[in-house]
Protein backbone atom coordinates (compact mmCIF):
# COMPACT_ATOMS: atom_id res chain seq x y z
CA UNK A 1 0.00 0.00 0.00
CA UNK A 2 2.98 2.38 0.37
CA UNK A 3 4.14 3.88 -2.87
CA UNK A 4 7.81 5.09 -1.96
CA UNK A 5 9.85 8.25 -3.73
CA UNK A 6 13.12 8.84 -1.14
CA UNK A 7 15.31 11.57 -1.03
CA UNK A 8 18.25 12.73 0.69
CA UNK A 9 19.17 16.37 1.15
CA UNK A 10 22.18 17.62 3.46
CA UNK A 11 21.57 21.54 4.53
CA UNK A 12 23.14 24.26 6.57
CA UNK A 13 22.13 24.71 9.83
CA UNK A 14 19.02 26.81 10.35
CA UNK A 15 16.84 26.78 13.65
CA UNK A 16 13.40 27.29 12.15
CA UNK A 17 10.28 25.51 12.98
CA UNK A 18 9.50 22.72 10.51
CA UNK A 19 5.82 24.73 9.86
CA UNK A 20 7.30 27.33 7.58
CA UNK A 21 9.82 25.37 5.93
CA UNK A 22 12.70 23.80 7.73
CA UNK A 23 16.38 23.69 6.38
CA UNK A 24 17.82 21.16 7.95
CA UNK A 25 21.10 21.05 9.75
CA UNK A 26 24.37 19.47 7.93
CA UNK A 27 24.46 15.97 8.88
CA UNK A 28 20.55 15.72 9.35
CA UNK A 29 19.23 13.58 6.56
CA UNK A 30 15.91 13.89 5.20
CA UNK A 31 13.81 11.39 3.84
CA UNK A 32 10.75 12.03 2.25
CA UNK A 33 7.71 9.11 1.72
CA UNK A 34 5.05 10.16 -0.54
CA UNK A 35 2.16 8.46 0.12
CA UNK A 36 -1.88 9.10 -0.18
CA UNK A 37 -2.80 12.65 1.27
CA UNK A 38 -5.55 11.97 3.65
CA UNK A 39 -7.50 15.27 3.49
CA UNK A 40 -10.97 16.21 4.72
CA UNK A 41 -14.16 17.31 2.63
CA UNK A 42 -14.06 20.88 4.07
CA UNK A 43 -11.14 23.30 3.13
CA UNK A 44 -8.80 22.75 6.21
CA UNK A 45 -6.41 20.46 5.18
CA UNK A 46 -6.38 17.44 8.03
CA UNK A 47 -3.22 14.58 7.16
CA UNK A 48 -3.03 11.71 9.17
CA UNK A 49 -0.57 9.13 9.39
CA UNK A 50 -0.93 5.11 10.71
CA UNK A 51 2.12 4.49 12.65
CA UNK A 52 3.18 0.44 13.58
CA UNK A 53 6.28 -0.31 16.12
CA UNK A 54 7.35 -3.62 16.49
CA UNK A 55 10.19 -4.87 19.17
CA UNK A 56 12.89 -6.85 19.11
CA UNK A 57 13.87 -9.28 15.77
CA UNK A 58 16.65 -11.50 17.49
CA UNK A 59 17.62 -14.19 15.39
CA UNK A 60 18.80 -17.08 17.18
CA UNK A 61 20.99 -20.16 15.18
CA UNK A 62 18.32 -22.24 14.83
CA UNK A 63 15.51 -19.45 13.34
CA UNK A 64 18.43 -18.97 10.78
CA UNK A 65 18.80 -22.78 10.47
CA UNK A 66 15.43 -23.55 10.10
CA UNK A 67 14.98 -20.91 7.30
CA UNK A 68 17.24 -22.49 4.95
CA UNK A 69 15.23 -23.46 1.59
CA UNK A 70 17.98 -25.36 -0.69
CA UNK A 71 21.19 -22.97 -0.78
CA UNK A 72 18.92 -19.77 0.07
CA UNK A 73 17.52 -18.05 3.30
CA UNK A 74 13.72 -17.44 3.35
CA UNK A 75 12.50 -15.60 5.89
CA UNK A 76 9.26 -14.57 4.69
CA UNK A 77 7.30 -17.26 5.85
CA UNK A 78 7.97 -15.68 9.69
CA UNK A 79 5.92 -12.80 8.51
CA UNK A 80 2.95 -13.49 6.39
CA UNK A 81 0.73 -13.17 9.60
CA UNK A 82 1.53 -9.72 10.60
CA UNK A 83 2.01 -8.70 6.95
CA UNK A 84 -1.41 -7.20 6.66
CA UNK A 85 -0.88 -4.96 9.48
CA UNK A 86 2.59 -3.74 8.62
CA UNK A 87 2.16 -2.90 4.92
CA UNK A 88 -0.57 -0.93 5.51
CA UNK A 89 0.80 1.38 8.29
CA UNK A 90 1.58 4.53 6.92
CA UNK A 91 5.37 4.40 8.37
CA UNK A 92 5.94 1.28 10.41
CA UNK A 93 9.15 0.72 12.72
CA UNK A 94 11.27 -2.61 13.76
CA UNK A 95 14.47 -3.06 16.42
CA UNK A 96 16.54 -5.27 14.03
CA UNK A 97 18.34 -6.76 17.30
CA UNK A 98 21.32 -8.31 14.61
CA UNK A 99 23.80 -7.18 12.34
CA UNK A 100 23.91 -9.07 8.45
CA UNK A 101 27.83 -8.82 7.96
CA UNK A 102 27.32 -11.29 5.04
CA UNK A 103 28.21 -14.65 5.29
CA UNK A 104 31.98 -14.02 4.99
CA UNK A 105 31.18 -13.21 8.66
CA UNK A 106 29.81 -16.57 9.46
CA UNK A 107 26.22 -17.14 10.73
CA UNK A 108 25.86 -17.24 14.06
CA UNK A 109 23.37 -16.66 17.18
CA UNK A 110 24.13 -15.97 20.40
CA UNK A 111 25.78 -14.41 21.96
CA UNK A 112 27.29 -13.08 18.78
CA UNK A 113 24.23 -12.37 16.18
CA UNK A 114 24.93 -12.22 12.49
CA UNK A 115 22.04 -12.84 10.07
CA UNK A 116 21.76 -13.73 6.65
CA UNK A 117 21.03 -10.27 4.79
CA UNK A 118 17.88 -11.81 3.19
CA UNK A 119 16.49 -11.09 6.52
CA UNK A 120 16.28 -7.17 5.77
CA UNK A 121 14.56 -7.28 2.17
CA UNK A 122 12.13 -9.75 3.78
CA UNK A 123 11.71 -6.54 6.70
CA UNK A 124 11.09 -4.22 3.77
CA UNK A 125 8.90 -6.30 0.98
CA UNK A 126 7.11 -6.82 4.65
CA UNK A 127 6.37 -3.51 4.98
CA UNK A 128 8.90 -2.04 7.44
CA UNK A 129 10.54 1.42 6.73
CA UNK A 130 12.26 2.24 9.80
CA UNK A 131 15.08 0.11 10.92
CA UNK A 132 16.42 0.48 14.35
CA UNK A 133 20.29 -1.14 15.28
CA UNK A 134 20.79 1.22 18.12
CA UNK A 135 21.33 -1.94 20.69
CA UNK A 136 23.25 -4.00 22.72
CA UNK A 137 24.03 -6.41 20.00
CA UNK A 138 25.45 -3.89 17.12
CA UNK A 139 28.79 -4.42 17.32
CA UNK A 140 28.78 -7.90 17.77
CA UNK A 141 30.79 -8.23 14.59
CA UNK A 142 32.76 -5.38 14.90
CA UNK A 143 33.14 -2.04 13.66
CA UNK A 144 33.30 -3.59 10.19
CA UNK A 145 30.32 -5.71 10.37
CA UNK A 146 28.20 -3.17 11.52
CA UNK A 147 29.76 -0.91 8.67
CA UNK A 148 29.27 -4.03 5.96
CA UNK A 149 25.22 -3.97 7.59
CA UNK A 150 24.68 -0.50 6.96
CA UNK A 151 26.34 -1.23 3.53
CA UNK A 152 23.97 -3.63 2.47
CA UNK A 153 20.68 -1.77 3.78
CA UNK A 154 22.10 1.35 1.81
CA UNK A 155 20.76 -1.07 -1.24
CA UNK A 156 17.67 -1.59 -0.15
CA UNK A 157 14.79 1.56 -1.66
CA UNK A 158 12.43 2.95 0.92
CA UNK A 159 14.00 2.14 4.29
CA UNK A 160 15.34 4.48 6.66
CA UNK A 161 18.14 3.57 8.94
CA UNK A 162 17.95 4.75 13.20
CA UNK A 163 21.00 4.25 15.54
CA UNK A 164 23.92 3.75 13.79
CA UNK A 165 25.48 5.11 10.86
CA UNK A 166 28.83 5.34 8.77
CA UNK A 167 29.34 8.97 9.79
CA UNK A 168 27.58 12.10 10.00
CA UNK A 169 24.84 12.40 13.35
CA UNK A 170 22.22 10.26 14.21
CA UNK A 171 19.04 12.28 13.70
CA UNK A 172 16.92 11.61 10.59
CA UNK A 173 13.87 13.39 9.18
CA UNK A 174 11.03 11.46 7.76
CA UNK A 175 7.98 13.16 5.51
CA UNK A 176 5.04 11.09 5.61
CA UNK A 177 1.52 12.52 4.14
CA UNK A 178 3.03 15.48 4.80
CA UNK A 179 3.50 15.49 8.26
CA UNK A 180 7.62 14.98 9.27
CA UNK A 181 8.64 13.00 11.57
CA UNK A 182 12.23 13.09 13.95
CA UNK A 183 13.62 10.02 14.91
CA UNK A 184 16.76 9.72 17.57
CA UNK A 185 17.63 6.11 18.97
CA UNK A 186 19.83 5.14 21.66
CA UNK A 187 21.64 2.12 23.29
CA UNK A 188 22.25 1.22 27.05
CA UNK A 189 25.22 -1.08 26.45
CA UNK A 190 27.25 -2.79 23.48
CA UNK A 191 27.79 -5.76 25.32
CA UNK A 192 31.43 -4.59 26.39
CA UNK A 193 32.47 -3.57 22.76
CA UNK A 194 34.38 -0.31 22.40
CA UNK A 195 33.23 1.75 19.52
CA UNK A 196 36.41 2.79 17.14
CA UNK A 197 38.28 5.54 18.48
CA UNK A 198 38.15 6.70 14.57
CA UNK A 199 34.66 6.55 14.64
CA UNK A 200 32.86 7.15 18.29
CA UNK A 201 29.43 8.03 16.50
CA UNK A 202 28.69 4.79 15.00
CA UNK A 203 26.06 3.87 17.62
CA UNK A 204 23.99 6.62 19.52
CA UNK A 205 24.55 5.69 23.14
CA UNK A 206 22.71 6.65 26.43
CA UNK A 207 24.70 10.03 27.19
CA UNK A 208 22.19 12.62 28.16
CA UNK A 209 24.33 15.52 27.17
CA UNK A 210 24.35 14.28 23.55
CA UNK A 211 20.88 13.72 23.86
CA UNK A 212 19.79 16.80 24.81
CA UNK A 213 22.12 18.74 21.99
CA UNK A 214 20.59 16.00 19.22
CA UNK A 215 16.65 16.55 20.67
CA UNK A 216 16.97 20.68 20.77
CA UNK A 217 18.75 20.93 17.50
CA UNK A 218 16.04 18.28 16.11
CA UNK A 219 12.87 19.38 17.60
CA UNK A 220 11.95 22.56 15.92
CA UNK A 221 12.32 20.93 12.50
CA UNK A 222 9.62 18.27 12.86
CA UNK A 223 5.76 18.04 13.34
CA UNK A 224 6.39 14.66 16.09
CA UNK A 225 9.62 13.45 17.36
CA UNK A 226 10.36 9.74 18.20
CA UNK A 227 12.77 8.51 20.23
CA UNK A 228 14.19 4.64 19.94
CA UNK A 229 15.36 3.26 23.25
CA UNK A 230 17.11 0.37 23.53
CA UNK A 231 17.23 0.53 27.96
CA UNK A 232 16.91 -1.68 31.25
CA UNK A 233 16.97 -4.94 32.53
CA UNK A 234 16.40 -8.10 30.54
CA UNK A 235 13.13 -9.95 31.67
CA UNK A 236 11.93 -7.79 34.20
CA UNK A 237 8.41 -7.57 33.91
CA UNK A 238 8.47 -3.80 35.29
CA UNK A 239 10.74 -0.66 33.94
CA UNK A 240 13.26 0.24 36.16
CA UNK A 241 14.44 3.25 37.82
CA UNK A 242 16.92 4.23 34.74
CA UNK A 243 14.30 3.88 32.74
CA UNK A 244 11.67 6.00 34.23
CA UNK A 245 14.13 8.45 35.06
CA UNK A 246 14.96 8.37 31.07
CA UNK A 247 11.74 8.80 29.39
CA UNK A 248 10.81 11.76 32.47
CA UNK A 249 14.18 13.15 30.90
CA UNK A 250 13.16 12.30 27.17
CA UNK A 251 9.17 14.22 28.21
CA UNK A 252 10.83 17.52 29.90
CA UNK A 253 12.01 17.98 26.25
CA UNK A 254 9.08 17.51 24.93
CA UNK A 255 9.68 14.05 22.67
CA UNK A 256 6.10 12.61 21.08
CA UNK A 257 6.59 9.02 21.29
CA UNK A 258 9.17 6.85 23.01
CA UNK A 259 9.64 3.46 21.50
CA UNK A 260 11.36 0.85 24.15
CA UNK A 261 13.06 -2.28 24.20
CA UNK A 262 15.87 -4.50 25.23
CA UNK A 263 14.09 -6.30 28.29
CA UNK A 264 12.71 -9.18 25.73
CA UNK A 265 9.57 -9.18 27.65
CA UNK A 266 6.56 -6.58 27.38
CA UNK A 267 6.04 -3.55 30.38
CA UNK A 268 3.53 -1.28 30.93
CA UNK A 269 2.87 1.51 29.10
CA UNK A 270 2.81 5.41 30.62
CA UNK A 271 1.89 8.97 29.47
CA UNK A 272 4.18 11.64 30.89
CA UNK A 273 3.99 15.57 31.18
CA UNK A 274 5.41 17.85 29.29
CA UNK A 275 6.69 21.33 29.14
CA UNK A 276 4.52 22.44 26.34
CA UNK A 277 1.09 20.88 28.12
CA UNK A 278 0.84 17.89 25.82
CA UNK A 279 2.14 14.31 27.05
CA UNK A 280 4.83 12.15 25.76
CA UNK A 281 3.58 8.57 25.15
CA UNK A 282 6.17 5.44 26.26
CA UNK A 283 6.32 2.26 25.89
CA UNK A 284 8.65 0.76 27.67
CA UNK A 285 9.57 -2.31 26.45
CA UNK A 286 7.61 -3.84 23.38
CA UNK A 287 9.15 -7.52 24.06
CA UNK A 288 10.15 -9.80 21.19
CA UNK A 289 9.06 -9.60 18.66
CA UNK A 290 10.65 -13.07 16.56
CA UNK A 291 12.93 -15.12 18.56
CA UNK A 292 13.72 -18.95 20.17
CA UNK A 293 13.98 -17.81 23.59
CA UNK A 294 12.87 -20.19 25.76
CA UNK A 295 10.68 -18.70 28.64
CA UNK A 296 6.89 -18.08 28.27
CA UNK A 297 6.76 -14.39 28.80
CA UNK A 298 9.78 -13.88 25.96
CA UNK A 299 7.51 -15.30 23.52
CA UNK A 300 4.55 -12.76 24.01
CA UNK A 301 5.44 -9.33 22.52
CA UNK A 302 3.53 -6.41 20.78
CA UNK A 303 3.19 -3.68 18.55
CA UNK A 304 2.57 -0.32 18.94
CA UNK A 305 -0.73 0.68 17.09
CA UNK A 306 -1.54 4.79 16.78
CA UNK A 307 -2.47 7.88 14.51
CA UNK A 308 -0.41 10.75 14.34
CA UNK A 309 -2.49 13.74 13.44
CA UNK A 310 -2.17 17.40 11.60
CA UNK A 311 -4.80 19.66 11.76
CA UNK A 312 -5.23 22.63 9.65
CA UNK A 313 -6.39 25.48 12.41
CA UNK A 314 -8.80 27.92 10.90
CA UNK A 315 -6.81 31.03 9.66
CA UNK A 316 -7.18 34.38 11.08
CA UNK A 317 -6.49 37.17 8.00
CA UNK A 318 -3.72 36.51 5.73
CA UNK A 319 -1.85 34.45 8.52
CA UNK A 320 0.85 32.11 7.71
CA UNK A 321 -0.99 28.49 7.99
CA UNK A 322 -0.95 26.94 11.62
CA UNK A 323 -1.84 23.39 12.42
CA UNK A 324 -3.18 21.07 15.67
CA UNK A 325 -0.87 18.39 16.26
CA UNK A 326 -1.88 15.25 18.15
CA UNK A 327 -1.89 11.27 19.02
CA UNK A 328 -4.90 9.36 18.68
CA UNK A 329 -5.76 5.82 19.33
CA UNK A 330 -2.75 4.67 20.86
CA UNK A 331 -2.54 0.96 21.91
CA UNK A 332 -0.73 -2.39 21.71
CA UNK A 333 -1.43 -5.46 19.48
CA UNK A 334 -0.12 -8.36 21.45
CA UNK A 335 2.06 -10.91 19.09
CA UNK A 336 2.79 -14.32 19.65
CA UNK A 337 6.12 -15.91 18.46
CA UNK A 338 4.95 -19.61 17.58
CA UNK A 339 7.70 -22.44 16.95
CA UNK A 340 7.03 -25.94 16.71
CA UNK A 341 8.81 -29.15 18.83
CA UNK A 342 11.42 -29.21 15.93
CA UNK A 343 12.23 -25.53 16.54
CA UNK A 344 10.86 -24.91 13.21
CA UNK A 345 7.99 -22.92 11.39
CA UNK A 346 8.59 -20.34 13.22
CA UNK A 347 5.90 -17.37 12.60
CA UNK A 348 4.85 -14.11 14.21
CA UNK A 349 1.27 -14.11 14.91
CA UNK A 350 -1.10 -11.53 15.89
CA UNK A 351 -2.82 -12.58 19.16
CA UNK A 352 -6.70 -12.52 17.66
CA UNK A 353 -5.24 -14.69 15.30
CA UNK A 354 -3.83 -17.42 18.09
CA UNK A 355 -5.20 -20.31 18.38
CA UNK A 356 -5.58 -23.34 20.81
CA UNK A 357 -4.54 -25.54 18.00
CA UNK A 358 -1.69 -23.74 17.40
CA UNK A 359 -0.52 -23.46 21.21
CA UNK A 360 -0.72 -27.09 21.59
CA UNK A 361 2.15 -27.52 18.76
CA UNK A 362 4.30 -24.90 19.92
CA UNK A 363 7.69 -26.12 21.11
CA UNK A 364 7.47 -24.53 24.37
CA UNK A 365 4.48 -26.13 25.50
CA UNK A 366 5.73 -28.89 26.84
CA UNK A 367 8.00 -27.61 29.05
CA UNK A 368 5.60 -25.30 30.73
CA UNK A 369 1.91 -26.17 31.71
CA UNK A 370 1.31 -22.69 32.47
CA UNK A 371 2.09 -21.83 29.11
CA UNK A 372 -2.03 -21.38 27.89
CA UNK A 373 -4.08 -19.25 25.74
CA UNK A 374 -5.61 -17.83 29.12
CA UNK A 375 -1.85 -17.04 30.03
CA UNK A 376 -1.24 -15.18 26.65
CA UNK A 377 -4.64 -13.29 27.01
CA UNK A 378 -4.04 -11.85 30.95
CA UNK A 379 -0.07 -10.69 29.99
CA UNK A 380 -1.79 -7.72 28.51
CA UNK A 381 -3.75 -7.17 31.12
CA UNK A 382 -1.05 -5.55 32.82
CA UNK A 383 0.53 -3.10 30.14
CA UNK A 384 -2.00 -0.07 31.41
CA UNK A 385 -3.05 0.43 27.43
CA UNK A 386 -5.45 -0.12 24.96
CA UNK A 387 -4.76 -3.92 23.76
CA UNK A 388 -6.16 -4.12 20.26
CA UNK A 389 -7.80 -7.46 19.09
CA UNK A 390 -7.80 -7.08 15.45
CA UNK A 391 -6.26 -5.57 12.47
CA UNK A 392 -6.55 -1.91 12.73
CA UNK A 393 -6.82 -1.51 9.17
CA UNK A 394 -9.54 -4.13 8.37
CA UNK A 395 -11.90 -2.23 6.48
CA UNK A 396 -15.52 -1.46 8.39
CA UNK A 397 -17.49 -4.61 6.78
CA UNK A 398 -19.19 -7.60 7.94
CA UNK A 399 -17.16 -9.84 5.74
CA UNK A 400 -14.99 -12.79 7.68
CA UNK A 401 -11.93 -11.51 8.78
CA UNK A 402 -10.10 -14.12 6.54
CA UNK A 403 -11.24 -12.68 3.37
CA UNK A 404 -10.92 -9.05 4.37
CA UNK A 405 -6.99 -10.12 5.15
CA UNK A 406 -7.05 -11.67 1.81
CA UNK A 407 -8.19 -8.48 0.35
CA UNK A 408 -5.45 -6.74 1.61
CA UNK A 409 -3.03 -8.82 0.79
CA UNK A 410 -3.87 -8.65 -3.10
CA UNK A 411 -4.23 -4.95 -2.62
CA UNK A 412 -1.20 -4.56 -1.44
CA UNK A 413 0.12 -6.71 -4.10
CA UNK A 414 -1.09 -4.95 -6.94
CA UNK A 415 -0.13 -1.62 -5.49
CA UNK A 416 3.40 -2.95 -5.66
CA UNK A 417 3.30 -4.60 -8.99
Amino acid sequence: MKNRYIFLSVFVLIFISCRSGPVFPAGIVEERIESENRKTAAALQHYTVNFIAAGDNLFHESVINSSLAGKEYDFSPIYTEIKSIVENADLAFINQETVMAGASYGYSGYPAFNTPQSLAVTLAETGFDIFNLANNHAMDMGASGLIATLDFLDTIEGITVIGARKEGDSARIVTVNNITFGFLAYAHSLNGIALPKNNPNLVSMNDKNKMQKEIEALRPLCDFLVVSMHWGDEYKLEPGKDQIDLAKFLAERNVDLIVGHHPHVLQRVETLPRPDGKETICYYSLGNFCSHQREKERLIGGMISLTFSKQEKKPENDEEKEYELSITGFGMIPVVTHYDRSYKNTKVYPLYSYTAELLETHGYKRSDPAFTMDFLYTVPERLQTEIILKNPFLKETTEEPEKQEAQYEQEGQATQN
